[in-house]
């Protein structure tokens, strides 16, 4: 088996099906498996998948597991040379796949790879190509300081501004949305850290496959739209929490690694933030009544 190509989906039964539509346009001659692994969602997907996509391996969940847990249900049955993680809110296109696997192939020192996002406009999501959040560069952004200076290489570095979006490159995170990994690698690396509910878990990946000795990249020839946050309740108060959640758990995973006075800013500064947006979210409902 060349390609497996994993999708965590719920409650997002029509975007679903346009992205397994897209998916297999772009699995023409490609020996392809796909799964997807429904997390207990209450609109019909699974009855869905069922009726119009019987060749798809579904794995339906009792309850909500999140995206590391599920992601790794469908890897542990996978056989795929290459791996996919997908959300379900992306469109393809018909070469998507075919280029992907073509990189990996010409360049065996890529542990995974990411690819060009926009959104459903066309704009550039710029979360296509991120920094690890170092001490330094989550401090930056936690305070604000990334907004104000968006081209700073050294303020907004997590978004790599020095790096053409129209250009290959080597970069540090892949987002999960689409990343794109070498099977072999996983054996290394291990699977997705199940510690991470939502959010949190592709920086963590990344991190392992750089320090596993493997390159990631960067890879625009191929260019996906991405409805952000369709795959999530986003700016909901859980959605909130488990994001801020998942970076303190990142923080305290690699402090303890190397460790950093920032840290005990960065924590405190974490704690705040979520203060903050789940106030703004109160604030918006109370608005709406």
């Amino acid at each position: 088996m060349e390609l497996s190509v994993i999708i965590v989906s719920f409650n997002v039964r029509d975007y679903l099906k346009r992205c397994l539509l897209s998916v297999q346009n772009a699995t023409y001659n490609i020996d392809c498996e796909i799964f997807v692994v429904d997390n207990n969602s209450g609109d019909g997907s699974a009855d869905m998948l069922r009726d119009e996509f019987p060749g798809v391996n579904l794995i339906t969940n009792k309850a909500n597991k999140g995206f590391s847990t599920a992601n790794n249900q469908a890897i542990r049955q996978s056989s795929g040379e290459f791996i996919l993680l997908l959300n379900p809110d992306t469109i393809v296109e018909e070469s998507t796949f075919s280029k992907c696997i073509d990189f990996m192939k010409n360049n065996i020192d890529a542990g995974a790879i990411g690819v060009r996002m926009v959104d459903g406009e066309g704009n550039f999501l710029p979360e296509s190509k991120r920094a690890l959040p170092t001490p330094a560069t989550a401090f930056f952004k936690t305070f604000g300081l990334s907004f104000f200076f968006p081209g700073s290489g050294l303020f907004n570095r997590y978004y790599l501004p020095h790096v053409n979006s129209f250009e290959t490159s080597r970069t540090e995170v892949i987002a999960g949305a689409f990343m794109f990994i070498r099977r072999e690698v996983l054996k290394i690396t291990g699977l997705l850290d199940e510690d991470y509910f939502m959010y949190g878990e592709d920086i963590d990946l990344s991190y392992k496959l750089l320090k596993a000795g493997f390159n990631n990249y960067y890879f625009p020839e191929v260019q996906i739209v991405h409805y952000k946050g369709k795959s999530t309740s986003r700016n909901s108060y859980n959605d909130i929490h488990h994001f801020y959640r998942s970076m303190r758990i990142y923080s305290r995973k690699r402090n303890k690694e190397k460790f950093s006075p920032l840290y005990f800013i960065i924590i405190p500064a974490i704690f705040f933030r979520e203060g903050i947006s789940l106030f703004n979210r109160f604030l918006k409902i109370g608005f709406k009544r």
